[in-house]
């Protein structure tokens, strides 16, 4: 589907989901059937998710064989990884940062309208998943089938890097050919993931309308200070975020965002980073950046790059520090910082993983582990803005990567807008004409 076409058709859905939510919150008779109403709604998104999940693992694991083989140097590997990474912990640093100062500067938890939980409730969430020993020794695969199996990106990164490094090492024919399978099954998981996003606005139309249904449109009012604090906290992330692209990308930064609108408008919709990576990958594509430099940084970024998801952490730390008057010395805010600095690296595959974050950080600085309570309701709204600055943040950080390393072939605006509609197949053919 076209890249401007999809975009519109999930813009229609969302508004279509908030109108189709906002009757089924006014019209249900009890707050029970409101949520039966919401729990068939959600059917749709799941298989949708699920749709994407399904093309995951494949599509990563062949793009990342396939990128590092043509490669053939392991120098040239670790080189790219060092620059990723250098970029990934200025970009938490920044977003931390941010996220503590907004929360100062606005305070959103000063004066809240809305009645305290007792500090000793539960939040029901399960911390101990957030542990550095098992997040480190679980990188590692036991098995690449349970690993793809699971949808374990970073275990598939770990495989795929020793595959692929090993696949370009030999030079014989067979090796050969096993690399012109894998990019051909490359190929075939991008018009997979083509005929998925298909579906995407029915995914997106059923998301917004599950949510609306439950929690209804009044709740964005009660807690409009704390939502609008956040938002314009991620508004400064953006501004840094962009402006650090257009330091190394200069005006290309901004035909990068015209690209990745779509990749971006999709998973703020639906909630999901997962529902944004095929299609943004693929965006990355018609940017110019290599295979080989998107295949292996892009899965980094989805596991230690998150930025909305860090700026969340801090924010919504401060945010409960000041619901319950418990003020913070600005030593405890900077050791936070840290903390959080490192807790979050462990987040990759840990089910709400931000609020799991906040959950297991609060109690070191003397907080309420129940102040969590005061925003689960609005989550999925936050989640949201978190989740379209994660896809920001990633594609932005490829691309810086990418240029880094003089990854990026030269592309006619012209004709990488014109051949959106044209199969894969044709699409190919044109880059690498193009290329030649």
């Amino acid at each position: 589907m076209k890249s401007t076409k999809l975009t519109t058709w999930i813009a229609i859905a969302m508004v279509a989901g908030i109108a189709v939510g906002y009757l089924g919150h006014t019209f249900a008779p009890t707050a029970e059937v409101a949520k039966e109403i919401s729990s068939y709604l959600s059917i749709l998104t799941d298989i949708f998710l699920r749709m994407i999940k399904m093309i995951i693992a494949p599509l990563v694991m062949a793009t990342l064989i396939a990128g590092l083989a043509g490669m053939g140097d392991s120098r040239a590997v670790g080189r790219i990884g060092g620059k990723a990474l250098g970029w990934f912990i200025t970009a938490s640093l920044c977003s931390l940062t941010i996220g503590l100062i907004m929360a100062n500067v606005l305070r959103p938890g000063d004066n809240l309208a809305v009645p305290l939980p007792e500090v000793g409730a539960a939040t029901n969430l399960k911390t101990g998943a957030l542990n550095l020993k098992d997040f480190i020794t679980h990188v590692f695969p036991k098995s690449i089938f349970d690993s793809l199996a699971h949808n374990e990106i970073l275990q598939i990164l770990i495989f795929s890097l020793f595959f692929g490094l090993a696949l370009g090492k030999l030079k014989n024919e067979t090796s050969k050919s096993l690399l012109k399978t894998t990019e051909d099954i490359v190929q075939v998981m991008l018009q997979v993931t083509d005929y998925v996003m298909r579906f995407a606005p029915v995914g997106v139309f059923a998301a917004v309308a599950s949510v609306i249904t439950t929690q209804g449109l009044g709740i964005l009012i009660v807690y409009g200070k704390y939502m609008a604090a956040f938002f314009a906290a991620l508004a400064t992330l953006w501004v840094v975020l962009i402006a650090a692209g257009y330091v190394v990308l200069g005006k290309d930064v901004f035909r990068l965002l015209k690209l990745i609108r779509g990749p971006m408008l999709l998973g703020f919709s639906t909630a999901s980073s997962e529902s944004a990576y095929p299609k943004l990958m693929e965006q990355l594509e018609k940017f110019g950046i290599k295979d080989r430099v998107t295949g292996f940084v892009l899965p980094l970024g989805y596991s230690f790059n998150l930025d909305g998801s860090m700026m969340y952490t801090a924010f919504a730390a401060l945010f409960i520090s000041q619901a319950y008057n418990i003020p913070l010395t600005l030593g405890q805010q900077i050791t936070m910082l840290l903390v959080l600095m490192v807790s979050s690296k462990g987040i990759a595959g840990v089910p709400r993983a931000s609020l799991v974050v906040v959950a297991a950080v609060l109690p070191m600085f003397g907080l309420p582990e129940a102040g969590l309570l005061l925003v689960m309701g609005v989550d999925h709204f936050l989640d949201m803005g978190r989740t379209i600055t994660n896809v920001l943040g990633n594609a932005i950080a490829t691309a810086v990567v990418a240029k880094w390393e003089n990854a990026i072939d030269p592309v006619d605006e012209a004709l990488a807008e014109a051949d959106e509609a044209l199969p894969p197949q044709v699409q190919e053919g044109l880059r690498v004409a193009q290329a030649a």
